[in-house]
């Protein structure tokens, strides 16, 4: 058997958002901007995360429906630990201060 003619294979589906245009801004980097100094997310030293303006700010730009950490327990804990902590990336900077990697794994408790 030979290749499929490229012309004829099925064209990859675009994802969208909620209001009906797709993620290519996005992922090209123009995501929205979050800034620390406006109160839409922590500095390092106090737990890094988005606060809940950040969360409203986001979910209203992207159509997502971000939440507030679960650090008691839960499944979204369990899962938010088990994917985190396998990014690349170091826990310390290079002044030894945590990164915001660390941060929001101590604020969600992820042992």
């Amino acid at each position: 058997m030979g290749a499929m003619n490229p012309s004829k294979m099925p064209k990859a589906k675009t994802k969208k958002r909620r209001d009906n245009t797709d993620f290519t801004e996005f992922a090209k980097g123009g995501g929205v901007k979050l800034s620390v100094g406006r109160g839409e997310k922590l500095p390092v030293s106090q737990g890094a995360g988005l606060t809940a303006k950040g969360r409203a700010k986001y979910n209203r730009e992207t159509g997502s429906n971000l939440k507030a950490p679960q650090p008691q327990g839960g499944p979204r804990k369990k899962s938010f630990c088990a994917r985190m902590s396998g990014m690349p990336g170091p826990m310390k900077d290079e002044k030894g201060n945590p990164t915001r990697k660390a941060a929001s794994l101590k604020r969600w408790n992820c042992k």
